[in-house]
């Protein structure tokens, strides 16, 4: 390797995107075509890096297998921080065992990571987790290591386990200091921030606060009935019933959760219910319908009683009833959560990561614009969705439930 190419590379290492162009920006080499791509990268023109990178794997040929492994697994980085979530997956793949093969395993290692985090945005947790304990971390250099921990600490507070997430940073803060990367201690730092900002409301006895990951981590380990907003169950001690598919039925949880130990009328639950405010008898038979069959799901921990004026909870063996919410109650606050990590995403991935039709995806998101709280740019496939980030709150926490593991 030619000493030009050799500092380049070290200046990227280091995180010096700039020095490495001083050195090869005039070059049209592969190898200087595939170090300008991620130096544009790092600088955050995703666009250029892309092509740029496209370029350098056509320049290397078929006979330099390795190097045209790289620029695939540089590619895959770039697809992921531009939050295309469409590219092919198994190209990484294929790059992956390809180093593999040619002894590049910390190239291969950052492509599983990559992978990972894929993964991670999808909310496909349990497959993150199957790849990261393939892994093993202590044979690395520091900055794969940070990723090994980032990731380790992601996978941990979508599980809401505050202290294991907390115990990763500390181990990725420790590497990322070793690895003498910038940006790579920025991320981490900006990791640890999110366990200082709350990341749900308790609503309990008709009052609201903000709660910490540990005290939502606390919450779940307590001996309270949650009506939880976020993944749309109820649970006790002893089980977790899921109604994220019965809408209705959560609804009518979460009104009588939020109202404990007081009962509340039969209008007011009409109206939360159904969204109607005008109530006639059908209504009222339709109430009763949807109660008999909340109090069948809810039968093994808590009962759903008549009183004189509606309906109240009665837990078997949980001390008390509270609600928890996501931080801030917004009709699309999913969408919201995903658009204020900072990155520009295209309507097609936020559906794939939503588990939703783009067409639903795309009329939330011309209703947020319409409310000034997304914005676009571009036109077509190229159009990007941004958002500022809701300030005071950790917004990748706001998941819905589809992204959420029992």
């Amino acid at each position: 390797m030619d000493t030009l190419i050799a500092a380049a590379a070290r200046a990227l290492a280091a995180g010096d995107p700039l020095g490495a162009l001083d050195r090869v920006a005039l070059r049209d080499d592969a190898s200087a075509l595939a170090l300008r791509g991620i130096a544009m990268a790092q600088l955050g023109d995703l666009a250029r890096a892309k092509t740029l990178v496209r370029s350098a794997a056509r320049a290397f040929g078929p006979k330099h297998a390795a190097a045209r492994a790289r620029c695939v697994v540089a590619e895959a980085e770039i697809a992921l921080a531009s939050r295309d979530l469409n590219w092919p997956a198994h190209h990484l793949e294929a790059a992956r065992v390809t180093l593999e093969a040619h002894g590049d395993f910390a190239n291969a290692a950052h492509a599983r990571y990559l992978e990972i985090r894929r993964l991670l945005l999808t909310g496909r947790l349990d497959d993150a987790e199957t790849r990261l304990a393939h892994l093993d971390p202590a044979s690395l250099p520091p900055a794969s290591r940070t990723a090994h921990q980032l990731a380790v600490a992601g996978i941990a507070m979508r599980r809401v386990q505050a202290h294991a997430a907390r115990a990763a940073l500390e181990h990725a803060r420790r590497a990322a200091q070793q690895a003498r990367i910038p940006a790579l201690s920025a991320e981490v730092e900006q990791a640890f921030t999110l366990l200082d900002m709350p990341a749900a409301r308790l609503i309990a006895r008709g009052e609201a606060r903000p709660l910490l990951l540990d005290e939502v981590e606390a919450l779940l380990a307590s001996k309270a009935l949650v009506v939880d907003a976020c993944r749309h169950v109820v649970r006790d001690p002893r089980a977790t019933v899921s109604l994220a598919r019965r809408p209705v039925l959560f609804t009518l949880a979460r009104v009588l959760g939020e109202a404990w130990p007081a009962d509340v009328s039969r209008g007011a639950l009409v109206e939360r219910a159904f969204g109607i405010r005008q109530i006639d008898e059908s209504h009222r038979v339709r109430l009763r319908v949807e109660i008999g069959r909340l109090r069948t799901a809810l039968a093994s921990i808590c009962g759903v009683v008549a009183t004189r004026h509606g309906f109240a909870l009665d837990p078997h063996d949980a001390r008390e009833v509270v609600v928890l919410a996501r931080p801030v109650d917004e009709k699309h606050a999913a969408l919201l959560a995903f658009l204020a990590d900072g990155e520009s995403w295209s309507s097609s991935g936020l559906a794939l990561a939503l588990g939703a039709s783009q067409r639903s995806v795309q009329r939330a998101l011309d209703a947020l614009a319409t409310a000034g709280k997304v914005q676009s740019f571009g036109g077509g496939r190229a159009r990007r969705w941004t958002s500022p980030p809701l300030p005071g709150f950790a917004t990748t926490l706001l998941l819905p439930a589809s992204l959420q593991d029992d």
